[in-house]
């Protein structure tokens, strides 16, 4: 399956993109807003009306060891947040209502917005795509505060090479075949 995503920000907020063009109809928009608060933020991506009625808001928590399918799909890390503690920040750990007794905290307000108008199966399709987005937007962030240590205080020009890595590599196994399983491995 081919999927194209285009992402455009800057460092306080994104908007990415993702198509499919073998269902034309489909489309996912993901917009990031980070600011320096506790997630207590009404509003912050300027909804109207007709949209604040059937947006749903979920409060995701880092520190929480709660898993469902999509977390063992989308990986875990094994951190015990309530026992970590950064070496370089001194930040940690994540107790029960850390995000109201942290300072400094930041939140990012992820706006996902799913059009798959396809019936019979529409709905089941966004449901299972915001319960992976979900997991890995967890999982993601949770490996961000894990890895403080390793990124806190790098310069911008040092992140912006590490970004350009990071993209040259992904691009390199995107150009790669995809791996299939023969009949026999599936059924071992």
């Amino acid at each position: 399956m081919v999927i194209s995503m285009v992402a455009v920000g800057c460092l306080t907020s994104l908007q990415a993109v993702i198509r499919c063009p073998y269902f034309t109809r489909f489309l996912l928009t993901i917009e990031t807003i980070h600011k320096a608060d506790n997630g207590h933020s009404e509003n912050v991506h300027s909804l109207n009306k007709e949209q604040l009625s059937v947006r749903q808001v979920e409060m995701i928590d880092i520190a929480s060891d709660a898993n469902d399918y999509w977390s063992y799909i989308v990986g875990r890390n094994s951190i015990d947040f309530s026992q970590f503690q950064s070496e370089v920040t001194g930040r940690g750990p994540l107790l029960e209502g850390w995000q109201d007794q942290c300072n400094p905290v930041m939140t990012a307000y992820k706006l996902v917005t799913i059009d798959a108008p396809y019936w019979g199966f529409g709905s089941r399709l966004e449901n299972a795509l915001l319960a992976g987005e979900r997991a890995l937007f967890r999982e993601s962030h949770r490996n961000c505060f894990a890895w403080i240590d390793e990124w806190f205080g790098l310069s911008m020009e040092v992140m912006r090479e590490l970004e350009n890595q990071s993209d040259s590599s992904l691009n390199q196994k995107l150009d790669q075949p995809c791996l299939s399983a023969s009949e026999e491995e599936l059924e071992t």
